[in-house]
């Protein structure tokens, strides 16, 4: 029963290993600037390139993906209503946003 005991212990605290780090203190949830790129390889979101993925309503949404991490976030207009209009089927993206950072080399 002892063995038992020890390996779900063993099990749950390594389950929970991945909540904490020491730069980010208990998991992503604690994070307080939205604007810098969580990753190994840190940078402003500003810094990366952004496509839009039109959703099945037309809908566009900015969407970007520097290899490790994936963001999105509704394309908006000046005064908050969303975007639609044809720029390409629904459930299709537009745009280099899988080159990462603008700083890569074309090719």
């Amino acid at each position: 029963m002892k063995i038992v005991k020890l390996c779900v212990a063993l099990t749950a605290m390594t389950a929970l290993a991945g909540c904490f780090s020491e730069e980010r203190g208990l998991g992503v949830s604690e994070i307080s600037d939205k604007t810098v790129d969580g990753g190994y390889d840190a940078k402003p979101l500003t810094d990366l390139v952004a496509g839009i993925w039109v959703d099945p309503n037309g809908c566009h949404h900015w969407i970007i993906d520097d290899g490790n991490e994936g963001y999105m976030d509704a394309r908006l207009d000046r005064y908050g209503k969303p975007v639609c209009a044809p720029i390409a089927p629904p459930n299709h993206a537009t745009g280099d946003y899988k080159k990462g950072t603008i700083f890569n080399d074309p090719a």
